[in-house]
């Protein structure tokens, strides 16, 4: 049986453009401290009060994976097209804010 290889969290980052809007569900002091150049900070706790075009892609991230894994479990049943592209902790890229995850692993 052959699997198809999920993409790193870089490479979903990447592709982002005028279609793809890049959320970051973590909490305000995670955001703080390091997020993605461009996304939106929606914690998972107001997710629901979203308020994006339907006809955007989500790509959502959190710090390792689980709150975005629940995150897009509730986009989906809203109709969204929500894609849970993991944690920021694989990250390489540099963040707005500062931190380097690589340095609290």
């Amino acid at each position: 049986m052959f699997f198809k290889k999920r993409k790193r969290i870089d490479e979903y980052v990447d592709e982002v453009n005028d279609n793809i809007v890049l959320i970051d569900v973590r909490s305000q002091e995670e955001y703080r401290e390091g997020h993605f150049k461009g996304s939106q900070y929606i914690p998972l706790e107001t997710i629901r009060n979203i308020n994006i075009d339907k006809s955007k892609i989500l790509y959502v991230y959190c710090y390792r994976g689980s709150r975005s894994a629940s995150a897009v479990r509730q986009l989906k049943a809203m109709g969204y097209n929500a894609i849970n592209i993991g944690g920021i902790y694989k990250t390489n890229k540099k963040l707005i804010g500062g931190k380097s995850w690589k340095l609290l692993l």
